[in-house]
């Protein structure tokens, strides 16, 4: 049976028609597709206590629902008490199906439960690739409440095929991404 998630399914059933009328696109090929969300955390605490990079990477393991990896300093800063090679933060990379299914819980269930919400700001990087930076990882309801030490936030990479922003920003669009001003057809 073929298994496919319902933002999956929507991209190929609704979105690749919409943005080839709207762009104008000659081909399916030149329609921009989200290639991998990249969710990154830095925990500088964790230079002091070990325990945080830990709980840190249990959390985004869980929220991401793929194991994250610790990431590294890359040299030795002596004002942070930074050493070379000392763990500072986790992340993890999703793609294909996982992808589809964490953006899907993202936009369905986590950011509505962000208090005042009234939509995410639109920042694009000038090549059609968007971040969305997370203040609190409790909007997850992946995480339990009894079990967080410490609020720490993350960042959401979104990094799509989009040669430009105004291309990402439709394609985010089409997805459901609830930007605050939202621009329809």
């Amino acid at each position: 049976m073929d298994y496919r998630p319902e933002l999956q399914k929507k991209y190929y059933d609704e979105i690749v028609p919409a943005l080839m009328k709207e762009f104008n696109y000659k081909s399916i090929m030149q329609v921009p597709k989200l290639e991998k969300i990249v969710l990154n955390r830095g925990v500088g605490e964790a230079v002091m206590d070990k325990k945080l990079i830990e709980d840190a990477q249990e959390e985004l393991t869980a929220i991401a629902g793929q194991k994250a990896i610790k990431t590294y300093s890359k040299k030795a800063i002596s004002n942070f008490k930074l050493r070379e090679q000392t763990p500072i933060g986790v992340k993890v990379t999703l793609r294909k199906a996982k992808m589809y299914e964490f953006f899907e819980r993202l936009i369905k269930v986590a950011l509505p439960r962000v208090k005042d919400f009234n939509g995410v700001e639109s920042n694009f990087d000038g090549r059609g690739n968007y971040s969305l930076g997370l203040e609190e990882q409790i909007i997850f309801t992946e995480i339990n409440l009894d079990d967080v030490h410490n609020m720490l936030g993350l960042e959401a990479n979104f990094v799509t095929t989009a040669p430009t922003d105004e291309e990402g920003y439709a394609l985010l669009r089409e997805f459901g991404m609830p930007f605050k001003n939202l621009k329809k057809k």
